[in-house]
């Protein structure tokens, strides 16, 4: 019998030490408590901005508050990575209008061009469920997610993002998903009646239970098909239970139990997602930053916070009620109501995590005040004055004026 040698390799040779130094490229300035990260691990830099992580990994990404994202690959043996800084501010684009022919995005790629607005925010799964593409995800394919897709060449669109360098939002809805709920009605929400029916909003949408595992990998499996066609973000929308009592999920329908079901879908998001360099945003309602509790629907200003990278509070003026802020009409003052929101919460979220929602249409209650450039640049120096690290524009149709979005 011929004798095979046994050749013994130390776990720990496969992995190699990654060390650099990261910077501001405009300022060369050193950038503490920057991210950096392979696909199971991550390491912050210090005050000097330095590093040094366990790797066997060719590609790491780095991130921080403030700044693009970044990757480079360790065998060209780089030292120094210069971070690009960027100030988000985003034009919210409907799934309709992410067509790589259609006028809508003719029209806003001449804004990005012509105005400050760097960003877009775009559907990749929409309320009703539907997928901006035919995305890799066989489950939402086989339930017909991608039927009504509005992009057929994804890689054009996203290639042509890059080109202008437009910084890329990709929004899932998360829980709100009538393909997905009415595909799985184990899980789906239901009401409290006698034969568990599923249950649909006013908008006639059924909801998936956010206890659930299946329905936090669901969400997460489409925000992995965004990341890797190469979004620069993934931002989290109806990431949270309904605001409505007495139905029925699998589990005790407590405030620490949605509160938990909400960080750990979002702990998961950020495990499968960190392979890929991408940001995390959140939606939340406006009044959670006046909010003592979760509201009846798991969020917290502390709780998210703590597992996403950008909170995004939707502090539409119209959104609150009569009274609020001691105004008898909240809707006539944009600035205030976006300065004071961002302002209360200083002191548990700095506002480098904040980059809240703008309302850009007409108020819908009260005295139907039109919202035009004054109320538009109003809640933008309200950000800049606070601190906020930029803003995203809600448009329900997508349709913007380039006299308001110019100082």
């Amino acid at each position: 019998m011929r004798f095979i040698p046994f050749i013994f390799f130390s776990i720990s040779s496969l992995f190699a030490a990654v060390s650099g130094t990261v910077v501001d490229n405009n300022t060369t300035q050193p950038i503490q408590h920057a991210s950096v990260c392979d696909s199971y691990q991550c390491v912050k830099t210090n005050k000097n901005g330095t590093f040094s992580l366990n790797s066997k990994e060719h590609t790491i990404h780095i991130k921080a508050l403030g700044y693009r994202p970044y990757s480079f690959d360790t065998h060209h043996n780089t030292q120094l990575h210069k971070l690009t800084p960027i100030t988000v501010k985003a034009l919210y684009l409907t799934f309709w209008g992410a067509s790589n022919n259609s006028k809508t995005l003719k029209n806003i790629l001449q804004l990005l061009d012509e105005t400050e607005a760097n960003a877009v925010v775009v559907d990749v799964k929409n309320e009703y469920g539907s997928t901006q593409f035919l995305t890799g995800f066989e489950q939402a394919n086989s339930y017909g997610a991608h039927k009504q897709r509005t992009n057929r060449n994804i890689q054009k669109f996203i290639r042509t993002m890059k080109e202008r360098n437009i910084y890329t939002i990709a929004r899932i809805v998360t829980f709100k998903d009538e393909i997905q709920a009415s595909h799985n009605y184990e899980y789906a929400i239901k009401k409290n009646d006698a034969n568990k029916t599923i249950w649909r909003n006013h908008d006639n949408m059924a909801w998936v239970d956010p206890f659930d595992k299946r329905s936090h990998d669901y969400a997460i499996s489409i925000a992995e098909e965004a990341a890797k066609v190469g979004y620069d973000e993934i931002n989290f929308d109806y990431i949270r239970f309904p605001a409505k009592a007495d139905l029925v999920y699998s589990q005790s329908n407590t405030q620490q139990n949605r509160i938990k079901a909400i960080e750990n879908f979002l702990d998961e998001a950020q495990k499968r997602l960190r392979k890929y360099g991408v940001f995390i945003s959140v939606d939340t309602y406006g009044n959670i930053c006046w909010a003592d509790d979760d509201n009846g629907i798991g969020q917290t200003v502390e709780s998210l916070s703590k597992h996403a990278d950008y909170l995004a509070p939707m502090l539409y003026p119209s959104g609150f009620s009569k009274g609020s802020f001691y105004f008898k009409y909240p809707a006539q003052k944009p600035y205030e109501v976006v300065f004071r929101s961002i302002k209360h919460i200083q002191p548990r979220v700095p506002s480098s995590h904040v980059r809240p929602w703008l309302q850009y249409f007409r108020d819908y209650k009260h005295k139907k005040l039109e919202y035009k450039r004054q109320e538009i640049q109003a809640q933008i120096k309200a950000t800049e004055d606070v601190g906020a690290n930029g803003w995203m524009l809600w448009s329900p149709s997508s349709k913007y004026h380039k006299e308001y979005l110019q100082k």
